[in-house]
């Protein structure tokens, strides 16, 4: 099973920063991410406001295959 998406970087805080679509082979900023999130590219996908930083995070569920790490 192909993560859809995998985080690539990271801040020193920990962060997620760069992201890579494997099945586009893409690879997108965190802003470009949440851009592409919102205009319904990436359904298994959310944005969150996180200490006023919009954050893509995957939706809660039991998919694997989903999940950012």
């Amino acid at each position: 099973m192909i993560k859809r998406v995998t985080v690539t970087r990271e801040s020193d805080t920990g962060r997620n920063t760069h992201f890579h679509d494997n099945v586009t082979g893409n690879d997108m900023t965190r802003q470009q991410f949440v851009r592409k999130i919102k205009a319904g590219g990436y359904n298994d996908y959310y944005v969150r406001n996180i200490n006023g930083i919009p954050t893509p995070c995957s939706k809660p569920d039991n998919k694997a295959k989903n999940n950012l790490g």
